[in-house]
């Protein structure tokens, strides 16, 4: 009975912490920002960038994780190998208004970016 229910909490653990968790740091800065990639999130999560303007992101990664390696912008058809503990700037093009996702590999790492 008892491993049934550590299994049970473990399941919404896992649940919660793929789909549903957000993280805490939810404020939204501008491009210039660097974004640390660091014990499983993205610092900032949230970047304002300017709509119909050509911009960059630079992300600085600290985590050793095989996950945190690469970044993918689906939206945009970018995929992004991140050195460890170097800078990597990324060249976006124009954007139109809206939210367009980034992510690791296998979606653990979340973050967006707010085109306005």
């Amino acid at each position: 009975m008892l491993i049934n229910l550590l299994c049970i909490a473990l399941i919404g653990f896992i649940i919660w912490w793929f789909w549903l968790y957000k993280p805490a740091n939810d404020s939204s800065v501008d491009a210039s920002t660097l974004i640390l990639v660091k014990d499983g999130v993205y610092t900032p999560a949230r970047i304002k960038i300017s709509a119909n303007t050509p911009t960059e992101i630079t992300f600085l990664r600290q985590d050793k994780s095989g996950c945190s390696a690469t970044v993918l912008l689906p939206y945009l058809e970018i995929s992004q190998d991140l050195s460890l503990d170097k800078t990597t700037t990324i060249a976006l093009p124009a954007l139109e208004k809206g939210e367009y996702p980034f992510h690791c590999q296998m979606q653990m790492y979340k973050g967006v970016l707010i085109v306005e």
